[in-house]
């Protein structure tokens, strides 16, 4: 059994505080990739259409012997088929061996098209039909969740952002709390450019830890949900041994000092 804590989202299920992300992971690597991440012990896939490897997940799902029940998958709909959701949510479902999802996101709001209003009017039908347990956005700022509450009535239960020690998004991650929306953190060590730091390395240092170790130990116990993503097994592994230790109240501050307002990926208002 899996020793990662989870987290009760508000619409009272539970979720994996720390997943395997597979972002830019091919088709082809992703069956071994998550065959070894499920042997460690992650039960939290991440994917999405885009990345164009649901069928590799799936099959290594399929061969897993894990039961359906004790797996967290997640997927997204890409921007150009908001108004398709149903039919990228069927496909993903397809390649991805499964009657269902645990989360289904809305990967972008790609606000220039003006669709995500109606795409979540949609999942929330999805959702009420049993296609997906749950469901989320990716990458909205204030103004696009506060449209979804304005305009439906409802936010949703994740708000999957770039988040990591120099991009902390303080204002947005405050604004999901008081209204129970959970983050999760992609990119969370930054596209390895915050392992350089100084306070983090030492932090690492004096706890017998790598930096990516006390990065993703930040994350866990200031509340989000993180699913870090690598094709090599002993890095998995690292990724997956930060259960055991615990940062201090002065460690936890010396990495928020990190911050710089350092966006990696594009910006939502534009994107």
């Amino acid at each position: 059994m899996s020793n990662v804590p989870t987290i009760t989202l508000r619409d009272d299920t539970t979720i994996p505080q720390l997943g395997f992300g597979t972002w830019k992971i091919t088709d082809d690597e992703a069956q071994a990739s998550v065959e070894q991440a499920l042997a460690i012990g992650y039960r939290h896939i991440d994917t999405a259409a885009l990345y164009a490897n649901e069928a590799g997940i799936g099959k290594a799902l399929a061969g897993s012997g894990i039961a359906r029940q004790d797996l967290y998958l997640t997927t997204k709909v890409w921007n150009d088929r908001q108004l398709e959701a149903r039919a990228s949510l069927e496909e993903s479902l397809a390649k991805l061996g499964t009657d269902h999802v645990d989360l289904f996101l809305i990967h972008w709001p790609h606000p220039s098209a003006d669709t995500y209003v109606q795409c979540w009017r949609d999942m929330v039908a999805l959702r009420e039909e049993g296609l997906a347990t749950s469901i989320g956005v990716c990458n909205f700022n204030v103004p696009h969740l506060q449209r979804l509450l304005d305009e439906v009535g409802e936010v949703p239960v994740v708000n999957q952002v770039e988040l990591h020690p120099s991009f902390t998004q303080k204002d947005l991650e405050s604004y999901g709390t008081g209204h129970g929306i959970a983050t999760e953190a992609w990119a969370p060590i930054g596209r390895g450019a915050d392992l350089a730091d100084e306070g983090i390395r030492s932090i690492a240092d004096q706890l017998g830890r790598t930096p990516a170790q006390v990065i993703l130990r930040w994350h866990l116990q200031q509340g989000r949900i993180v699913f870090p993503k690598s094709v090599r097994e002993e890095r998995i592994r690292e990724n997956f041994d930060v259960l055991d230790f615990e940062l201090t109240a002065d460690d936890l501050a010396r990495v928020d000092a990190v911050d710089a307002g350092n966006r990696l990926g594009p910006d939502p208002d534009t994107m």
